[in-house]
């Protein structure tokens, strides 16, 4: 061996010796070299850094020879690092604790937006709609998973963080963390919005009870292997990792409880849903065992949701609450009971079973009703106090400033309860550490209590004595004997424990407190005097959830005098925050309160203060809903219109005030005024006036000549402008440019999402048919399809083209039309001519089943359920051909040749087809009844001797025997036949399809 070789052996074994980390890009070389590296047991990197590598390089934009940014190509590099990323994560059995805890939202996000593409979940259809039992299973669980994800986020989310700080050397990241705080807060916002949907398709999948499957990685390999199919039936869809039925409907149950427990601050009845749910999930946790593969739940997490849910809802549960001490206690705070509750903690000193902080709490609960003037509560409150003090001293813990406050004025029956629960809490097992312990807390008794005889009522109990030694009796009591010498006994006595502190900073923060509760306008006043007077500085941050318009906190902290500022804010702050959850009433009170404040010295203020007042009106009575809403007094009819007149310079306008104003007046018809007497300065500045302005001009002139359809076509320029699209790029801080997304179109008015926000204000028919009409006609242009296309009233006011067709964002157009129907229908279920437009839709993007549903509605609202005939301009011969497709494609070939009838001409050819196929999935033979036209029962007839079915035959045969069917019946006898027959008919498909 040479010297070198030597020294090199040597030099490289005195280094541990660590094999170098897998670079992303040797996954792409080595096909097996994945499934290898996962099967380590401490793999480096690990399987979630390993998502977080193959999705970045995923989706770095490219640069084209002209060096402008493109987006990321759709290339085999590209589709292969998705894929590995799919794999990563069908390894970990799509574990979303582990992706949640490794993985941001935006990589999540875009982890399983590639799962659902891959999974072959249809594109454009909202999940809602899709009917999970009929998708094949891998597919059904690619939906269920990513809106498990969904809700879990919006849980997860609403929880605080604290900020993560940066130090000086990570202040270059400053750029990037701001990205991804605006992309996770884009992408929650989305989610929120689709809550409501997500929920609805995980209460559906509980009705489906076979098993399911999920990817692993073979199917991932099997899908990238196989060619594309038009139905999403690929071979691996059963070849995937089973999850038993009970095993998805208990994480399902349990993700449910958790959303519906976060929405029950907003809505107190979702916490019945959610102790409903979490009760299923505790079954279902129970039928499990350890092996289960997908369920993962915190047990621990899903007890507290429990029992906070119990004593939320009031649910009373006799066996539970003798299993567990919470159910007792909140049983007895339930019925008042409170001396079973005191005596229930005087015995917890002793077992030490109820944690400290839950008892803290029942204590809380009770000083806020003490404070809040129930009076007759001070001694169940002082009683706690005590038990929840010797508590403390047993574990060695410093007595709590409640305790402390209590013995600022302590009285006989307060001293006497003290040296009871002291001499039921010393404990046999533990004797000598109690007696020690107890010693000191009635020692530190004495010490504070000033009023000398109840400090020598102590020295004479017997506890006392048996507790103490002789010599420290003797100390403390030549202590007590020369303070009381020096006691002022001319000193005020306190009034309240409550209200007087052991300190300033204690009685800060509890004023702060009171502030925050408070909905009392004088004594919210009052609050902020006092604590001006202790501190000078700005309240009106106390709560960080205060917040006032951005249009008017310049105003409003402008304010001079401190204290009055803070007054105005606090006050502006809690009559919104009323407003948000319907309180009206004190809504009104604080802001009366507010413009009485600023009307002495801000004519500004005031007049902010009369328009967001005005506002609070119009959601008062807006919010009183459904069909019986009583037209608004002329007096507020009369102040809105005064608002859209409205010329102050100088006023800072919120343009949500002139957005609920403008539903308003179209709400209630006032589509003269709007067209008419509004200022063209505030339609100008105004986008919801504007367009509040040509809705009403529209709405106006329906029906009418072709001439005065120039208002429709000016709408129809806004609509497409807002529905536009323009590609936006942006220089990173490292020079890089990358391609933002296609967003919003800053040339529309106003963006989408905020116009969606508008229209769900709306509820005048003919304002929302206009634009459902609109979005219909846009759809129509845009998706150029003549056979497949959606139906509503008025189309022939809009244009039939568009002079810039590929700046249209067709996605937005499709969702923006879907989401105004459901919207509208969620008003008005009985609208014949939505119901037929919401079928159009569901029929266009091939879901047949709901389509039925629609179509079938659409005739039972405007036929008494079909008791009466179905007005021919309902059931046109387009519907009626879109719901024998519908029928056909679902395999229901005797429904095809039963609703051929219906047409104006029979349709013997596509009966014939029909009545030939031998798979139908109806009820064939029991639908004979309802064919009245002869020819097609002979069909049948035949049809039947042919393939040997003699009991069909006869059944047919049957049919045809009937003598009200005989051809030589007057017309109005056949005429009758076939109505009765179409009555059952529908019937019947109702009862299937609803």
């Amino acid at each position: 061996m040479s010297a070198e070789t030597a020294d090199r052996v040597a030099v490289t074994g005195s280094r541990p010796n660590t094999p170098p980390q897998t670079s992303w890009f040797e996954f792409l070389l080595d096909e097996s070299l994945l499934e290898n590296h996962l099967q380590k047991s401490s793999p480096d990197p690990s399987p979630v850094q390993l998502v977080i590598q193959f999705l970045e390089q995923a989706s770095k934009p490219s640069v084209n020879e002209q060096n402008q940014v493109q987006p990321p190509a759709d290339n085999r590099r590209n589709r292969t690092l998705k894929l590995l990323a799919l794999k990563v994560s069908a390894h970990l059995k799509w574990d979303l604790d582990t992706l949640e805890k490794g993985l941001s939202i935006p990589v999540l996000n875009m982890l399983l937006n590639e799962l659902l593409c891959v999974s072959k979940v249809p594109p454009g259809v909202k999940h809602v709609d899709l009917d999970l039992s009929t998708l094949p299973p891998t597919t059904a669980m690619a939906v269920l998973i990513y809106n498990r994800w969904a809700i879990r986020t919006i849980v997860l989310n609403s929880f605080p963080e604290k900020p993560t700080k940066l130090g000086p050397h990570q202040m270059n990241m400053l750029n990037l963390v701001q990205q991804e705080k605006e992309s996770t807060e884009n992408i929650l916002k989305v989610l929120k919005e689709q809550s409501e949907d997500s929920i609805m398709v995980l209460e559906g999948a509980l009705g489906i009870k076979k098993d399911f499957y999920i990817h692993t990685l073979r199917t991932l390999d099997l899908l990238a292997a196989e060619p594309p199919t038009t139905n999403g039936e690929t071979e691996c869809s059963t070849a995937g990792l089973k999850i038993s039925a009970d095993e998805l409907h208990c994480q399902v149950h349990y993700d449910l409880g958790a959303i519906f427990f976060q929405q029950g601050c907003s809505e107190p009845s979702s916490y019945e849903k959610a102790r409903e749910h979490f009760f299923k999930t505790k079954e279902l946790l129970l039928k499990l065992d350890s092996k289960a593969l997908h369920c993962r739940l915190d047990e621990r997490r899903l007890a507290g949701y429990w029992n906070a849910c119990r004593v939320l809802t009031g649910a009373s549960d006799p066996s539970d609450a003798q299993l567990t001490p919470y159910g007792l206690i909140n049983n007895f705070i339930k019925s008042k009971n409170y001396q079973a509750l005191i005596e229930t903690f005087i015995k917890d000193n002793v077992t030490l079973s109820l944690p400290n902080y839950f008892r803290q709490s029942i204590l809380r609960e009770f000083v806020h009703k003490v404070q809040q003037g129930d009076r007759t509560l001070e001694e169940v409150c002082h009683k706690l106090c005590v038990c929840n003090a010797v508590r403390e001293a047993l574990e060695g813990q410093v007595v709590s400033v409640f305790f402390q406050q209590l013995l600022l004025r302590p009285n006989k029956r307060t001293v006497d309860f003290l040296l009871e629960v002291c001499t039921r809490a010393l404990d046999a097992e533990h004797a000598e550490t109690s007696r020690r312990k107890l010693a000191a807390l009635l020692k530190a008794v004495c010490e504070s209590v000033e009023e000398t005889s109840l400090v020598f009522m102590v020295f004479a109990h017997k506890l006392f004595v048996e507790l103490l030694p002789e010599e420290e009796r003797k100390t403390l009591v030549e202590q007590m004997r020369k303070r009381s010498a020096s006691i002022n006994l001319s000193a005020k006595l306190l009034p309240s424990f409550y209200d007087i502190p052991a300190s300033a900073s204690v009685n800060i923060g509890q004023l702060e407190h009171q502030l925050i509760l408070s909905l009392d306008c004088r004594r919210i006043r009052q609050i902020l005097i006092e604590l001006h007077g202790m501190a000078e500085r700005p309240f009106w941050r106390v709560n960080s959830k205060w917040e006032v318009p951005q249009d008017y906190v310049s105003v409003i902290l402008g304010i001079k005098d401190n204290l009055t500022r803070d007054l105005v804010y606090i006050l502006m702050a809690k009559g919104l925050h009323c407003i948000t959850i319907k309180d009206f009433a004190h809504a009104r009170q604080l802001f009366s309160a507010c413009l009485e404040l600023v009307t002495e010295f801000s004519p500004k203020l005031r007049q902010v203060m009369l328009n967001e007042i005005l506002l609070l009106e119009v959601r008062a009575h807006e919010s009183g809903g459904g069909c019986t809403r009583e037209r608004p007094p002329p007096d507020l009819v009369s102040r809105v219109r005064g608002y859209l007149e409205m010329r102050i310079h100088d006023i800072p306008l919120r343009q949500l005030v002139g957005e609920e104003c403008v539903a308003f007046m179209l709400n209630w018809r006032e589509n003269e005024y709007l067209t008419l007497q509004v200022p063209q300065s505030l339609v100008m500045n105004n986008p919801y006036i504007k367009l509040g302005q040509l809705l009403a001009a529209t709405c106006k002139e329906l029906p009418g000549p072709k001439e005065s359809r120039r208002t429709a076509k000016d709408l129809w320029e806004v609509v497409v402008q807002i529905c536009s699209v323009s590609n936006q790029y942006k220089r990173a801080s490292d020079g890089r440019v990358s391609l933002i997304k296609q967003r919003d179109s800053t040339m529309g008015i106003l963006h989408r999402s905020k116009f969606v926000t508008f229209i769900k204000k709306l509820r005048e028919p003919l304002v929302l048919t206009t634009l459902i009409s609109l979005f219909v006609r846009l759809h129509s242009i845009v998706r150029d399809d003549i056979v497949n296309e959606v139906t509503a009233e008025h189309l022939s006011i809009w244009p039939s083209t568009l002079p810039n067709l590929q700046s249209v964002d067709v996605e937005a157009v499709a969702v923006t039309m879907k989401e105004l129907v459901t919207y509208a229908l969620t008003l008005n279920p009985n609208n014949h001519s939505w119901l037929i437009t919401q079928a159009d839709i569901y029929f266009v993007t091939s879901q047949y089943s709901a389509a039925l549903h629609y179509y079938l509605q659409a005739g039972a609202v405007c036929s008494d359920y079909f008791s009466k005939a179905v007005p021919p301009d309902v059931y046109t011969d387009q519907v009626l051909k879109r719901m024998i497709k519908c029928c056909s494609l679902l395999n229901c070939h005797t429904q095809v040749a039963v609703l051929c009838q219906f047409l104006r001409e029979v349709d013997y050819m596509t009966a014939f087809k029909a009545l030939q196929e031998q798979n139908s999935h109806d009820a064939m033979d029991s639908f004979y009844d309802y064919i009245w036209d002869v020819t097609i029962l002979e069909y049948l007839t035949y049809i039947h001797h042919k393939r040997g079915e003699n009991e069909k035959r006869q059944i047919a045969i049957k049919a045809i025997g009937q003598a009200e069917l005989n051809a030589s019946n007057p017309e109005e006898v056949l005429q009758l036949a076939a109505q009765k027959r179409k009555k059952k008919f529908l019937q019947a498909m109702a009862k299937l399809y609803f």
